[in-house]
């Protein structure tokens, strides 16, 4: 019998709306700054997105979609709304679906954390830390945010993609609002955390209420922010037991912040998965599917993970970065530890500007970087960023 007969990870996953997931492994959202800087796809974003389709996944996240160009992540972040090149963005939908796989789309919003040289970063409170400067955002601009969250995945809907994931986590936006750290406000959206997470609630309401009952609609959520004082495992608990009175077909779980100075979790030390115990803990409080990402390096790991009981799909980052092709192997029972670079000493966002440059390298069919590349590596993607930041300026200020 074929190995991918045996593996738990070959088994489909049918979602609550009714749609079907060909296999649990998933790429999950990464800012993979592959847009041109104006908010549209490139041939390159293009090709990635299908050379991971053909390379087993059952579905792909692309990570940090704006709605709007007001707070973006980074200058290559792709932008959707009316104003985008809807054609290009539907030749993305369909590479990504390539092999039966699923693309989905991340719906994001930076807040605080928006990139500072083309924004006005502003969050549920104003700031003023070492690194982090924002204002807040008044009354009428929360309460038009679920509307325009909505009418993001309608269109991504509308434009052939397979699914959307609001994003909470991570430190930015819809985290700020959970976050006390972040979330200092004396209204209806701050203090107790049932109004913390009003806003999120409300744009999953209203994110169902345009795209309907069939399409499928995840949740990307800190277990926690691994901060001091930030939002930590137990109130992530009470918003995963919210989750599960909401029409939610997935609640991605992850960890970590970009907050400045601050440790991500994919840099960390660590040998396993990160959020498997806490993923263990929400099993008791919603029946949505699971999907567990950060820190599963080996294909006993992920299949366990299932296998357990403990995540219905596996969500999988920088694995798929050093090796596009690897559910195929996994699938077959080959490749089972990927083989990651060590880096001696690297300086502060050195990793995530390697494994960025890497990807595109492999959206280009050109040769791997080595971990010897880290300072080229750094110094490639700073001026890329610096170029896109103009060509956004010049296209949306």
């Amino acid at each position: 019998m074929p190995q991918s007969h045996l593996s738990p990870l070959a088994h489909p996953l049918i979602l609550p709306c009714g749609a079907t997931l060909k296999n649990r492994i998933a790429k999950s959202a990464m800012s993979d700054s592959l847009g041109d800087g104006a908010g549209n796809p490139t041939e390159d974003q293009i090709n990635l997105y299908r050379r991971w389709a053909k390379g087993g996944l059952g579905v792909s996240i692309i990570g940090e979609v704006q709605g709007t160009p007001h707070y973006p992540e980074k200058p290559g972040n792709l932008v959707m709304n009316r104003d985008s090149n809807l054609e290009r963005l539907k030749q993305l939908a369909k590479a990504g679906a390539t092999d039966g796989a699923q693309l989905w789309v991340q719906l994001g919003h930076a807040g605080a954390m928006a990139d500072a040289p083309i924004s006005t970063p502003k969050g549920p409170s104003a700031l003023d830390l070492p690194g982090l400067t924002c204002g807040a955002l008044s009354l009428d601009e929360i309460e038009a945010l679920p509307a325009e969250f909505a009418r993001t995945a309608k269109l991504a809907k509308e434009l052939g993609f397979g699914g959307v994931e609001i994003h909470a986590a991570h430190g930015f936006l819809l985290n700020q609002f959970l976050s006390p750290l972040f979330n200092r406000r004396d209204d209806a959206y701050g203090g107790a955390l049932r109004n913390r997470m009003r806003l999120l609630l409300e744009v999953i309401r209203a994110v169902r209420d345009k795209v309907g009952p069939e399409f499928p609609v995840g949740i990307k959520l800190n277990a926690t922010d691994q901060l001091e004082g930030g939002f930590a495992e137990d109130e992530a608990l009470d918003v995963i037991a919210a989750m599960d009175k909401r029409d939610i077909d997935l609640i991605d779980i992850s960890g970590g912040t970009y907050f400045p100075g601050a440790a991500s979790s994919s840099d960390r030390a660590g040998s396993g998965p990160y959020f498997l115990d806490f993923a263990g803990r929400a099993r008791s409080k919603t029946n949505i599917p699971l999907m567990v990402t950060g820190g599963f390096k080996t294909l006993a790991q992920a299949e366990s993970a299932v296998a357990e009981g403990k995540a219905d799909l596996v969500g999988l980052a920088r694995a798929l970065v050093v090796e596009p092709e690897l559910p195929s192997y996994w699938l077959a029972g080959q490749r089972a530890a990927p083989l990651f670079p060590r880096f001696k000493a690297p300086p502060e966002g050195g990793v995530t500007a390697w494994y960025t440059m890497q990807l595109t390298r492999h959206a280009q069919g050109a040769a791997a970087l080595s971990p010897e590349d880290m300072d080229a590596a750094i110094e490639a993607y700073a001026r890329r960023d610096e170029a896109r930041r103009e060509v956004w300026t010049r296209t949306f200020n």
